[in-house]
């Protein structure tokens, strides 16, 4: 046997694999080590073996690569839970430029479209703009919040976490200190089910505001939490908006079924091509606000033309990316399956005089086929699905509608390139792609592909 668990080997990193990890051979038996850099000569520990491959952590770092930006730093903890935080930001992106042209090649058998140079981030820390850390008891008892350690519910704490804006920062320093102070509200302890406090959840706009969101173990807000987020509130006046979230279910889902509001706006407000959207604690709205601008205006550039169009927004949250559309569209159908994300986007279409959208709350799945079968003109479609994709049935379904063009902006690759398969067998040419890099120091990607129909 090539290596065995427990094992401490020496090993050289010779490329970055999808999913971000490092991977070397021992004696032609591939070893994937995260957080290592190619160039790196690493001491790692084996922690996971399969029949054709082993998973490694580093002990120690023997050389450095060449990318790596530090080298006294090694684990997923010290770079805060980010596993592309140990490269320079040079390379991440070109490995991100690296992994998707891999992906579509192997999952989607293509490999002769244009795929442009990825879109950098202007901000590569301090970006996130929503946040949910757990809560836990630390040292001494204290309460603290931070992130999961890789592959455990044990959690690590940081003072001030480097994707989280500096506002997020803030107020979460802020809230245990208070709660650290008065001790008056015990932490969640999921294995017995037992305790209040769950997690902490921010968000935060370009206007320095933030709506805060507890998520607690009870039925309905007590005194000690109400006593709680009122001094919170009103020591940080940069808070605009708070929320109780009650969650009393076992469940790895941070937000509960039931959400009060305390104080203060029930949304805060985001602005993007000169509209002004409504941001509730459910709503859906990307995380990087420079890189989802720069995002949505390569997708609507994607169409061959907008102006007296008709066209579905599909999987729209809040509706951000269709009223961007409708400002040269005859109509947009705006269709998503969270309620709370639809109100939002109806609420932020009058509050800005849009009047030719029509939002449609239901499985993106389900409704486009019942609106293409009604007989209403559709000309175009934008899709931003979650990670799992678009159902399979949906994609070939479309074929039956002679589409002209579809935009297809995705968070996976992986999948991405599977639906691509789809859409190519089921007569579309993929035009081209466009990653933009939206998560610096992680391994996340999004990209934008132009999917036009080919006519006989």
């Amino acid at each position: 046997m090539p290596v065995s668990i427990g094992e401490k080997i020496q090993l050289n990193i010779d490329k970055i694999v999808y999913g971000g990890e490092g991977l070397g051979y021992y004696n032609d038996f591939a070893i994937f080590v995260p957080m290592s850099v190619p160039g790196d000569k690493v001491e790692i520990e084996i922690i996971s073996k399969k029949k054709n491959y082993a998973r490694g952590i580093i002990t120690k770092l023997l050389e450095a690569g060449a990318e790596r930006i530090d080298n006294e730093r090694i684990s997923f903890e010290d770079f805060h839970g980010c596993d592309f935080g140990m490269l320079n930001y040079e390379a991440q992106l070109k490995y991100k430029q690296e992994l998707v042209r891999d992906v579509m090649e192997k999952i989607g058998g293509v490999k002769d479209v244009e795929i442009l140079p990825i879109v950098g981030s202007d901000e590569i820390y301090n970006y996130r703009n929503k946040v949910i850390e757990p809560f836990a008891y630390g040292k001494n008892h204290e309460i603290i919040t931070g992130m999961f350690q890789k592959r455990s519910h044990d959690v690590f704490q940081v003072k001030e976490n480097m994707l989280s804006s500096k506002l997020s920062n803030k107020v979460i320093n802020k809230a245990k200190e208070i709660l650290n102070n008065e001790k008056r509200i015990s932490v969640y302890n999921e294995i017995e089910h037992r305790g209040i406090l769950r997690h902490i959840m921010t968000r935060t706009n370009s206007y320095n505001e933030a709506m805060v969101v507890l998520v607690v173990n009870l039925k309905k807000v007590t005194k000690d939490v109400e006593e709680f987020l009122s001094k919170l509130y009103n020591q940080v006046e940069e808070i605009k908006s708070v929320y109780v979230s009650l969650n009393t279910e076992k469940t790895n889902f941070a937000l509960g079924k039931t959400m009060v509001h305390l104080f203060g706006e029930k949304t805060i407000k985001e602005e993007i091509s000169g509209i002004h959207f409504n941001i509730s604690p459910s709503s859906f709205f990307q995380i990087n606000l420079g890189q989802t601008k720069k995002l949505y205006n390569i997708g609507i550039s994607y169409f061959d033309n907008i102006k007296d169009k008709y066209i579905i927004d599909a999987f729209s949250g809040t509706g951000t990316i269709g009223m961007m559309l409708s400002k040269e569209a005859h109509k947009v159908y705006s269709i998503e399956i969270v309620k709370s994300a639809v109100e939002d986007g109806m609420k932020t279409a009058k509050e800005n005089n849009i009047e030719n959208m029509e939002f449609i709350i239901g499985d993106v799945n389900k409704e486009i086929e019942k609106l293409m079968s009604s007989g209403k003109k559709v000309d175009s479609i934008i899709f931003d699905p979650p990670r799992k994709g678009i159902e399979e049935k949906t994609l070939r379904d479309l074929t039956n509608h002679k589409i002209d063009e579809i935009v297809y902006i995705s968070c996976n690759p992986s999948t991405f390139a599977r639906d691509s398969k789809i859409l190519i067998e089921e007569g579309y040419k993929l035009e081209k792609i466009q990653p933009v890099d939206m998560f610096p120091q992680t391994v996340q990607i999004e990209v934008v592909g132009k999917f036009s129909l080919i006519k006989s």
